[in-house]
């Protein structure tokens, strides 16, 4: 370990405060990309499930542009951003929620099928 590496230190953003961003910037979001979420559920969870704090956010299901034999009844794709990861990686609550927005824009773009690669041209990943 590199003793001159600055230590990551964490926001003070409860779990309540943190939700209430994220649905904050889901109202932000243009109507037209969220009208089309179709059985998908937006989750905060504190961290991955391997405890990292690389991972801003997942989308877990079915993209649009896979989904053949999608239907009625199937479970719904969710929409995960981690709270503590966020934090880690946000100086002050304006870069906090201006990074939650590019995490919910990253990730619901999964949805409608747009992979990373894409993503990193349009300056979304």
């Amino acid at each position: 370990m590199n003793d001159d590496a600055p230590a990551r230190v964490l926001l003070d953003v409860d779990a309540e405060s943190f939700e209430r961003l994220v649905v904050d910037e889901l109202d932000r979001l243009p109507d037209d990309m969220v009208e089309g979420l179709d059985n998908v559920v937006f989750v905060v969870e504190d961290r991955p499930d391997d405890g990292s704090l690389d991972l801003l956010g997942l989308y877990d299901g079915w993209a649009l542009t896979e989904r053949e034999r999608y239907g009625a009844g199937e479970l719904p794709d969710r929409i995960i951003v981690y709270r503590e990861p966020h934090l880690a990686a946000c100086a002050d609550e304006s870069e906090l929620r201006d990074e939650i927005h590019t995490t919910l824009v990253h990730e619901i773009a999964h949805f409608y099928g747009i992979d990373d690669d894409r993503l990193h041209e349009l300056g979304w990943a």
